[in-house]
């Protein structure tokens, strides 16, 4: 049976930077066929443009497929999912499906849409990136441009007007699998150790939040989460579903600012060893590893005593998967892993752990 086809979610409210994130994504794919799937509306719709512009051998014209009638959540039998089958039954299908939200749209009834008969066997969703303005955030309101924001949402006669800000943002954070806390340039130290520790707080278990500015995310981090998360509703309702109400009101302060490329914010390096004797021990070493140490992800392969095919080990955030691929033939019988984390990453400590 064929392997499905990822899709990676990307959410956000207008100016958090989606379309910043995707357009560092398709210059840095590394030989990866990324398709997109933008959700637009009228006149604040310049997404397409600005990504049709990418002019990569990974990312055609024809790879870039927009839906602007109004929010994806609420037009999926007539426009998402007959687009989504245009990408599958392309003679060279896309190794990646990338989905641009509107600001506005919920990600829930988009995740659930995976479920219909027609693409649940071929596509999968590899996991949901929330973006959020860092400093618009920490200074209490959702978007940089509120009255931005306000009239996207009077555009769509599909959306709830009278749904507070918060209540959306809450649901953003809600389904998450990955949160990116961009333009963190523009916080303090202090701050966005106090917005991550929030924002880790109000997600799920394991979710995952990074700090970035100009959406500088390495591929990898981005990309190869994994998670399934079409079978995972039940974890990530929205607040609605839970039957929560949410009084908070928002505050209309308008900023605008200037960002600088932070390409030094993520870091990886490799570790060796020799052959390990135990692959599930070993597994449970990894993951310990990666949770003490705050890593976003470790892959590579590893010797395992008396076996003569190699182990590859895949790691996102805590959860590790191993299986054997190859055999090792004139390689030598080492163990080689490939630590990826954000600046800062203690490597000794890292290297003693994984080594022990």
């Amino acid at each position: 049976m064929q392997a499905k086809i990822p899709a990676t979610v990307v959410t956000g409210f207008l100016g958090a930077g989606k379309t910043t994130l995707i357009r560092h994504m398709l210059d840095n794919a590394n030989g990866k066929r990324i398709a997109l799937i933008i959700n637009e509306f009228g006149d604040l719709g310049v997404d397409g443009d600005i990504l049709k512009g990418c002019g990569d051998e990974t990312c055609t014209e024809d790879d870039i497929m927009e839906l602007s009638n109004g929010c994806i959540c609420c037009t999926v039998a007539e426009d998402f999912i007959p687009t989504l089958e245009k990408l599958l039954d392309r003679d060279l299908p896309p190794d990646h499906i990338v989905i641009e939200t509107s600001g506005l749209a919920l990600p829930q009834p988009l995740i659930r849409a995976f479920q219909w008969p027609e693409i649940s066997t071929r596509v999968t969703v590899d996991g949901v990136v929330t973006v959020v303005d860092g400093k618009a955030v920490a200074d209490g309101q959702f978007a940089s441009n509120l009255a931005a924001v306000e009239a996207q949402r009077k555009m769509d006669d599909n959306l709830d007007h009278e749904t507070p800000l918060s209540e959306l943002f809450a649901d953003q954070v809600a389904c998450a699998d990955m949160i990116v806390v961009n333009k963190s340039d523009l916080l303090g130290e202090d701050e966005a150790q106090a917005l991550v520790g929030k924002l880790s707080g109000d997600a799920r278990k394991g979710v995952q939040v990074v700090r970035t500015s100009m959406g500088v995310l390495p591929v990898e981090v981005l990309l190869g989460q994994g998670v399934g998360a079409e079978d995972d509703m039940d974890s990530r309702l929205s607040l609605h579903e839970q039957g929560h109400q949410d009084d908070h009101h928002d505050h209309d302060d308008d900023h605008h600012h200037h960002h600088d490329h932070d390409h030094d914010a993520f870091e990886s390096f490799v570790v060796t060893r020799t052959e390990i004797a135990d692959p599930g021990a070993f597994a449970e070493q990894v993951a310990q590893t990666i949770r003490d140490h705050n890593i976003l992800r470790l892959k590579g392969f590893a010797a395992v005593s008396g076996k003569p095919m190699r182990l590859t080990l895949q790691a996102v955030g805590p959860r590790v998967d191993t299986y054997y691929d190859q055999p090792f033939g004139t390689q030598p019988r080492e163990t080689r892993l490939v630590v990826i984390g954000q600046s800062g990453l203690d490597r000794i400590a890292i290297e003693k752990a994984l080594v022990a």
